[in-house]
């Protein structure tokens, strides 16, 4: 059974003895200095904002679109960035705040005023949720604080993503707008209520009063949700409230849930009312989130995983000649954010400096935070293979294939053999280890001994080629299935020092054994040996993937090329890694470019950001297709891929792409979107 991260409240986890340090290897001077500093800080999501104080903590005001949002910022982070969300009336007795800031939690801060929990105080959290998640990638689950009217928001969220809540602390919470801004003012409970936040209640659910009154969608109406997901839930309240009486909300919302059989604890307050809220001494409610993390494995990462599901092929020989021998090592890592975090890239490295004490290593982090293998088949000429001969190569992309793209078997596959191919035509002799990282959604099928389409296409692509697998997600799967392990353990999507612990310990234990008698020095295995050269399982995968240089584009006079103006684009948030960068973009309808082309597919790394356009493209003056390029994660600058050809016949082709007017104010679009398309490079196979 999968062990919903609701269940589990992010705590902190000591402690890597094996596989530890952050800091990348540089044994070739400055330069080489400078890039990894680089590489740090990409680690390091800058916040952009007017930045100030809380109580002695960094704190960062920021908007995402028109929405004010802050975050304030722990002198030490926990591991794994955990948070806490705060609904409403911020700073207003801020000591459970203060107490999760010194414990690592970030504080964040959305601003949903005047919405009451409606529908639309939802997709802001949605979009903050998503930005946060994948931006400055916070952990999956998030600890919920709402104090009064702030119930209402908390638990709506909570009720649409149970899967992302960790726990629950209501203090004082309105549990049904009946109750309050309903009350006397409507005929309904014993409250005064408030006419006129019961107008504006109404009116940001779109209901009549009549409507309002039947309602069945409050969150005492809809509990069941974080029952079966096991979140736990603790409420402060005073027992004489008034204003926000216990027995029409806190009260029928316990009795409700523990007969759903959940967690949920009330801290009475003897002879108080509705203010002052929290307690003088949070520790009770800090207890209480740490009490409930009820992480099964007590066992060291180190020590937790086997071997079995390291797929070893090929014996690891050429990297270590290059190492012992010649005593230098090009080893790159690349994939999306699980390879751009300071996760299981940094411990390898680590690992590969220990192992070989003497070797100068130059160590090249190539990840990128959303990417998917197909862009990393079409950029792998220029964050890698550019850098200089290859020794040692290690892939990451099962999750984003299957959760930011949502690729076919095939299209992962491409991409994948793609990246694959490349390496090895740039040096054959190149030792490769692909991992599989999990998410959510590839545990639930191997538990169930099913696969998904990103795993089950990588696999096949490292069968074929003879590259070994390290299936993280299968151990994973394993240690859960038998009770040792759980999902917030590990940490979620992006692992935690437990998770990456695990993936690099089972990458050093099958290198190590593997590199664990010495060389012979006149021996065959002291010979650096080429890897079979073998066709592609695909003949169209990108093996020939690549930028076009921009000169190679051809653009009307609406077109720029180089890094454009943010202050003049859409609402969205833009990553600093791309703020600088030239691209090819307009935002002009009726914008008009042509691409000449060899090869078999054409497409764009782009960014898809909430003002992008819906374009027309045709190839060799036919196959006119119009494509809608935003994506569901488009309230921020999206980094993503799209393909519009990839089955043409191998030879010179020319694709025209054209902006289009955005119909209706983007009516119908899954976000209103705009006219704008903004090109990293256009991608060729």
């Amino acid at each position: 059974m999968i062990m919903n991260c609701s269940k589990k409240i992010l705590s902190f986890i000591l402690g890597v003895t094996l596989l530890t340090g952050s800091v990348m290897a540089d044994h070739h001077g400055k330069k080489n200095r400078a890039n990894n500093k680089s590489n740090i800080s990409m680690n390091n999501s800058a916040w952009s904002g007017k930045k100030s104080t809380f109580h002695g903590y960094e704190l960062i005001d920021f908007k995402l679109g028109d929405v004010a949002c802050k975050v304030v910022i722990p002198k030490k982070i926990a591991n794994g960035k955990p948070w806490v969300w705060r609904a409403r009336f911020w700073g207003h007795e801020p000591q459970f705040d203060l107490a999760m800031l010194e414990r690592g939690y970030h504080i964040v801060y959305c601003n949903v005023g005047s919405l009451f929990g409606s529908p639309e105080a939802v997709k802001r959290w949605n979009e903050c949720y998503d930005y946060l998640r994948f931006e400055h990638l916070f952990a999956d689950c998030v600890v919920l604080e709402g104090m009064s009217r702030g119930g209402l928001i908390i638990y709506n969220w909570a009720a649409a993503n149970p899967d992302k809540v960790a726990a629950i602390y209501g203090d004082a919470p309105v549990m049904d707008f009946k109750s309050w801004p309903g009350g006397k003012a409507v005929s309904k409970g014993v409250g005064p209520g408030d006419a006129g936040a019961w107008k504006a209640c109404l009116k940001a659910y779109g209901m009549t009063e009549a409507e309002a009154l039947a309602y069945k969608g409050n969150p005492i109406d809809n509990l069941a949700p974080l029952a079966k997901a096991g979140v736990p839930i603790i409420h402060v309240v005073g027992d004489i409230d008034k204003v926000v009486p216990v027995a029409e909300n806190t009260a029928i919302a316990q009795a409700r849930y523990r007969k759903l059989g959940g967690v949920f604890e009330v801290i009475h307050k003897k002879d108080v009312g509705h203010h002052p809220h929290c307690l003088k001494d949070p520790q009770p409610i800090v207890d209480f989130i740490q009490r409930n993390d009820q992480s099964v494995s007590k066992v060291p990462a180190e020590q937790i995983v086997g071997d079995k599901n390291f797929v070893l092929r090929g014996d690891y020989n050429n990297s270590r000649i290059q190492f012992e021998q010649n005593k230098r090592g090009h080893v790159a890592f690349i994939g999306g954010s699980i390879t751009e975090m300071n996760g299981y890239r940094p411990m390898v490295c680590q690992m590969l400096k220990e192992r070989f004490p003497e070797t100068e290593f130059n160590f090249t982090d190539a990840g990128i935070s959303s990417t998917c293998s197909d862009t990393g088949a079409f950029r792998l000429e220029r964050d890698v293979l550019s850098k200089g001969p290859l020794d040692m190569l290690f892939v990451e992309f099962a999750v984003n294939d299957d959760q930011d793209s949502d690729q076919a078997y095939n299209d992962a596959l491409r991409g994948m053999e793609g990246i694959i191919a490349q390496a090895r035509k740039h040096n054959p002799k190149v030792d490769i280890v692909i991992t599989m990282f999990v998410n959510e959604n590839i545990l639930k099928k191997l538990q169930q001994g099913e696969t998904t389409d990103s795993v089950a296409a990588h696999s096949k692509v490292a069968e074929h080629h003879g590259i070994s697998v390290n299936h993280l997600a299968q151990e994973l799967a394993d240690l859960i299935t038998a009770g040792k392990m759980d999902w917030k353990k590990f940490g979620g999507v992006h692992p935690n020092d437990f998770g990456n612990t695990m993936c690099a310990t089972m990458i050093a234990n099958a290198l190590r054994k593997e590199w664990s008698k010495p060389l012979a020095a006149d021996g065959a295995d002291a010979v650096a040996k080429d890897h079979p050269a073998l066709p592609l399982l695909d003949a169209k995968s990108y093996s020939r993937g690549r930028l076009l240089p921009f000169s190679e584009i051809q653009t009307d006079e609406h077109w720029h090329k180089g890094a454009p103006d943010w202050s003049k684009a859409g609402k969205g948030k833009v990553r600093g890694r791309f703020k600088n960068i030239p691209m090819i973009y307009s935002t002009k309808a009726g914008a008009k470019l042509t691409v000449k082309f060899t090869g078999t597919a054409i497409g764009a790394y782009m960014l898809a950001g909430p003002d992008t356009a819906i374009i027309k493209v045709s190839v060799d003056g036919k196959e006119t297709k119009e494509i809608d390029t935003l994506n569901k994660y488009s309230g921020f600058y999206y980094p993503m891929t799209v393909m519009f050809y990839n089955e043409l016949e191998n030879g010179e082709h020319i694709l025209e792409l054209e902006i289009l007017p955005n119909p209706n104010g983007g009516k119908g679009r899954m976000k209103p979107g705009g006219t704008a398309f903004r090109a990293i490079g256009f991608s060729a196979n």
